[in-house]
């Protein structure tokens, strides 16, 4: 891609089997996903639409460019040396409606904040995507419904585009793992608020906490916008805490007996869900106004920049 344009995700994501992490004797019915499926149909039909536009044969210049699989058509990918990830030029994504600050900012155009989760810089960078959101998204949705996983993958988008705003104000960012992100925060989240229900509490912790380490840490490579993975991933914790509460174990059978009836949610649940309420709403309303009064977050935090990428002998940022 070129130099201003960031991708969100590239690598990420990969080996989430959910299927670890939830309880299959807990009796509790399970919804069928279809909004995860609709999702993954929706970024397919928005790629296919970005690269009707932005039509490669047509608009590139120069002897020496050409577009990669011309049989293709217009629908033929920009050349690898200007897109290594097989898709459209930066100036096709902006215009299609990919994360750019000034004109967030300056020009007013907040929907930005949104459009860019279902903007892809490549078909790799799609695949990779759709893939994780498949692994993790569908059983969320099976354990706990569209809307509330529908929520999630929305909210947390939008708190990663928010602080990717913040932090990276002279490149363009598109893609769903903020979103994805977001995911993987509730998951934790719901993990630790329902701690009763689980058997093998240690190891689903152990493991849940290893992928996302795995995947932060890639984050920081060059050309990722890791911004919008913490974003969406801190955004998404939180919302785990309030979305994903379930019964503690053993109500519904303490409900037989009345001399021993346990209280649907333990104190601690309702404790993380009102901090939890806090700090989204906080978070989000302060992250919100800094961005549109034109704030840059790395004024504000002078080491944050190496969040998102590391610089080593191997590569510079």
């Amino acid at each position: 891609m070129a130099n201003r344009d960031v991708e969100r995700g590239g690598k990420k994501n990969r080996g989430a089997n959910n299927n670890y992490f939830y309880d299959e004797s807990s009796g509790e019915t399970h919804w069928t996903s279809w909004l995860i499926p609709a999702i993954v149909v929706a970024n397919l039909a928005v790629f296919i639409a970005v690269m009707f536009v932005n039509d490669c044969p047509k608009k590139i210049t120069g002897a020496n460019k050409e577009c990669v699989a011309r049989f293709l058509g217009r629908f033929s990918f920009q050349p690898l040396k200007e897109n290594p990830l097989f898709g459209p030029s930066s100036s096709t994504l902006e215009k299609m409606g990919a994360l750019e600050w000034r004109k967030v900012v300056h020009e007013h155009q907040g929907w930005r904040l949104l459009s860019c989760m279902w903007l892809h810089a490549g078909i790799i960078h799609l695949l990779t995507n759709m893939l994780s959101l498949i692994f993790i998204g569908i059983r969320l949705e099976q354990q706990f419904g569209f809307i509330r996983v529908g929520l999630i993958y929305l909210i947390s988008g939008l708190g990663g585009s928010i602080l990717s705003s913040l932090f990276l104000q002279e490149s363009i960012s598109v893609g769903a793992s903020g979103a994805l992100f977001g995911l993987l925060g509730a998951m934790l989240s719901e993990l630790l608020t329902n701690w009763t229900i689980y058997a093998n509490k240690a190891a689903a912790l152990i493991t849940l906490l290893f992928i996302i380490a795995i995947n932060l840490a890639l984050g920081m490579l060059p050309r990722v916008d890791n911004f919008a993975h913490i974003g969406g991933f801190l955004t998404g914790f939180c919302l785990g805490f309030v979305l994903l509460v379930r019964p503690q174990y053993g109500w519904e059978a303490s409900r037989t007996n009345t001399s021993r009836t346990k209280r649907k949610y333990s104190m601690y649940q309702y404790a993380l869900f009102v901090v939890a309420v806090v700090l989204l709403v906080v978070g989000l309303t302060v992250a919100l106004v800094m961005l549109f009064k034109g704030e840059n977050g790395n004024k504000h935090c002078k080491w944050c920049h190496y969040l998102s990428c590391f610089p080593t002998s191997k590569w510079a940022c």
